[in-house]
Parts: structure tokens; C-alpha cells; sequence
């Protein structure tokens, strides 16, 4: 009872500690990222841009094991990278740190905002979220996963390796594999998040099971264009790499989504 009689003011109050502990949370995490700068750059960051990286490895065993799959296989390659700004390297360091100490403290960020929202809602509700809010730390991680393990080592293999002509020498900046790392990478997790949308959105009445089947093959389409905006480097089989674990996640949220009837029954109930 307590909560409901707070005023707007004590809600402000309240919504600036939760960011003001988010934004602590953040701070912390991007000290310790920036302290251990040589295995963050060349242990995770710098390992896609050489064949010796685990996916490369993977796509060679397995046209190795099927003959019929040996258009996969990857062959031996190198990235360079170059930095032609006196100071780049430092803010990169710094812009990485930030990022990286950000996308480690979501879980802790979605906490504090359940906190926060948690005293507004019904028992039933409650519940609910609370659900939604334990799937979206889980699946912002997988698409990160999916992300760094797949898209982006596709991506830099593709597009660092590619030449119109002989005559013409790739030097990619380091500005650019960087803003490619962490555009890619955020991308994935957030739209990993879409099943966690959907439970919501059903939950409220607005999507139902019945909607989502009947305009899947709109659904197929959408994704399709998602997964090469999301892709730069345009060619199938990384737009394929990318597609298809957004189908999946359409047919999870599928699952996910109530059906109208449990959503009249409980309208009821409460």
C-alpha cells in the first residue's frame, strides 16, 4: 500500500536511483573491460579477422566429413588492420570498454527496472513479467553469442576479403571493424529479444497465435529484409546465417504467445 501512495516526485526519485545504479553498474564493468585490454582486443575482438577462429574451423571440418558441402570451406586468410589517427586507438579502447562494460550489465539494468515497475502491477501480472524479464537477460546473451560466433565472423571474412580487382589492397581502418563489431553484435541481441515482445504483446490481447500463423509468409518476408539490413556484406549464404535463426525465433514466439482463450480466462479471473 505503501507504493501506491507515493507521489509523482517520489516515483522520479525513485526511477533516478534505479538509473543512477545502472549507470554505476555500467561505470564498474567498463573499468574492468578497459584493465584487461590485450585479452578483450586480441583474445575475443581481433580472433574472427584470421581463419584460425572456431567457426572458420567448423565450416572446414564440416566439408571435410560431406565432400557436397566443400564449397564452405574456408581458406587461409588474414585481416589487417590499420589506424591512420593519432588518437584512435585510445578512444577505441575507451568506446569498446563502454560497450562491452553496457551489454555485460543488462542483466543487472533489467533488474533494477523490474524493481522499479514491479509495485504497479497485479499478482497475476507479477508474474507474468517477471518471466519476461528472466528470458530477456537470457536471450539478449544468446543473440550475442549468435552474433559474435556466426553474423560477424561471416561478415568480416566476406567483406575483408573481397576485392573487385588484384590491383586493389584491402586496409580496413580500425574505426571501421570496430563500429562493425559493435553494430552487429548489439543488433543480434536485441532482436533475439523479439519472442520476449511477443509474450508481452499477447499478454496485453494485441497479438494472438492465430494472428502470427495466419501472416507468417508476411513474417518470412520481413525477416528476410531484417537479416540483410542487418548483414552488410549482402551475399546468401551469410543473409541465410542470419535468416534463420529469426525464423526459429518467429516459431518460438509462436509458442510463446497465449492463446486468446487462457487471455479471456484471465481477464476474468482478475
Amino acid at each position: 500500500m505503501k507504493e501506491k501512495e507515493m507521489s509523482f516526485w517520489d516515483h522520479l526519485d525513485e526511477l533516478r536511483t534505479v538509473l543512477f545504479r545502472s549507470a554505476v553498474a555500467v561505470v564498474v564493468l567498463m573499468v574492468v573491460v578497459f584493465c584487461f585490454k590485450t585479452f578483450v582486443f586480441e583474445t575475443i575482438i581481433f580472433s574472427p579477422r584470421s581463419s584460425d577462429f572456431i567457426i572458420y574451423q567448423w565450416l572446414n571440418q564440416l566439408a571435410a566429413y560431406r565432400p557436397w558441402l566443400s564449397a564452405f570451406a574456408v581458406e587461409p586468410f588474414v585481416v589487417e588492420l590499420i589506424n591512420i589517427e593519432m588518437a584512435a586507438q585510445f578512444f577505441t579502447h575507451i568506446s569498446v570498454s563502454f560497450w562491452l562494460g553496457f551489454v555485460l550489465s543488462v542483466p543487472f539494468i533489467l533488474y533494477q527496472l523490474w524493481i522499479f515497475v514491479r509495485p504497479a502491477l497485479y499478482q497475476n501480472e507479477k508474474k507474468a513479467i517477471t518471466t519476461s524479464f528472466a528470458f530477456c537477460s537470457l536471450l539478449f546473451f544468446i543473440g550475442i553469442m549468435v552474433g559474435y560466433f556466426m553474423v560477424f565472423p561471416l561478415t568480416v571474412k566476406f567483406l575483408g576479403t573481397y576485392q573487385v580487382s588484384d590491383w586493389v589492397e584491402n586496409q580496413i581502418s580500425l574505426k571501421s571493424y570496430i563500429s562493425m563489431f559493435n553494430r552487429l553484435i548489439l543488433l543480434m541481441g536485441l532482436v533475439f529479444e523479439m519472442p520476449v515482445l511477443v509474450h508481452l504483446l499477447s499478454r496485453l490481447g494485441i497479438v494472438t497465435k492465430k494472428f502470427l500463423r495466419k501472416y507468417r509468409k508476411h513474417a518470412v518476408v520481413v525477416l528476410l529484409i531484417l537479416a540483410a539490413a542487418i548483414t552488410p556484406s549482402g551475399d546468401a549464404f551469410t543473409m541465410s546465417v542470419v535468416a534463420l535463426p529469426l525464423y526459429l525465433l518467429y516459431e518460438f514466439s509462436i509458442l510463446v504467445c497465449r492463446d486468446k482463450k487462457i487471455q479471456d480466462e484471465e481477464i476474468q479471473t482478475t
